[in-house]
């Protein structure tokens, strides 16, 4: 199952998860990205959200508004739906209305190598190389990873910090998508969030700080997050 946390408060960038996208609304152009994968719902806190994904003939949950991270938003939709522990569920962002379906497949893939391996804890995200330049964005999350490709860290800032002052470095970008078996999600959800978390304002450092492996799978994307009304009018010159 593919849910896609989709909340209407965004201080950046209001309503983002309807704006249009190419004659869409960008929530809907992110489901049908990714529906040939797998079953999609959106777990929403807007009954306008609801409404807009019926006429699309997309599945979509009312979840409470009272939810920190999508993360969390996605956990309540697939207990309402009553999945199974080892069922898998991929959280895709609702921003990320050009994501390509080998992306999201390459995460499918692991978790099922872990649920497979009975791992005690099987949570999957990806990365992808980046330029120095890019790095600088703290909108750009950077990830350093170990010898086993599992996420050592997550950052804003540019991490791992060159001594030497490359200027060809490159750096491990992070995409924002999580999968995880049912199982796995519920245990990340009772973990609370982390102080780390709370610094960075990256979900994914409540599973580093309480010991976690998160696997991490690299991937070729030219898809980016849509945080401004900026990032979309450069999405729209890049894919329309």
């Amino acid at each position: 199952m593919i849910i896609i946390p989709a909340r209407m408060d965004s201080s950046r960038f209001a309503n983002k998860v309807l704006a249009d996208v190419l004659g869409l609304p960008m929530v809907i152009r992110t489901a049908l990205q990714v529906k040939e994968l797998d079953d999609v719902a959106i777990a929403t806190d807007s009954y306008q959200v609801v409404e807009v994904a019926q006429k699309y003939g997309i599945k979509a949950i009312m979840t409470s508004n009272e939810h920190k991270s999508g993360t969390d938003r996605v956990n309540e939709c697939a207990n309402i739906l009553g999945l199974k522990d080892d069922d898998i569920i991929v959280n895709v962002q609702a921003d990320e209305p050009f994501i390509e379906k080998e992306v999201v497949s390459k995460v499918i893939e692991r978790i099922k190598q872990g649920i497979s391996n009975k791992e005690d804890f099987t949570m999957v995200s990806c990365h992808k190389k980046i330029s120095s330049e890019l790095a600088d964005d703290p909108n750009h999350v950077k990830v350093v990873l170990d010898d086993n490709s599992n996420a050592i860290y997550f950052s804003r800032s540019k991490v791992p910090y060159h001594r030497d002052h490359y200027l060809d470095a490159t750096y491990n970008g992070h995409l924002g998508i999580y999968g995880f078996s049912k199982k796995s999600l519920n245990m990340f959800c009772r973990l609370g969030a982390a102080p780390l978390e709370n610094i960075e304002k990256l979900e994914q450092l409540r599973a580093i700080s309480a010991g976690l492996k998160i696997s991490m799978v690299e991937v070729v994307s030219k898809s980016f997050g849509i945080d401004t009304k900026e990032d979309l009018e450069n999405a729209i010159r890049i894919f329309g």
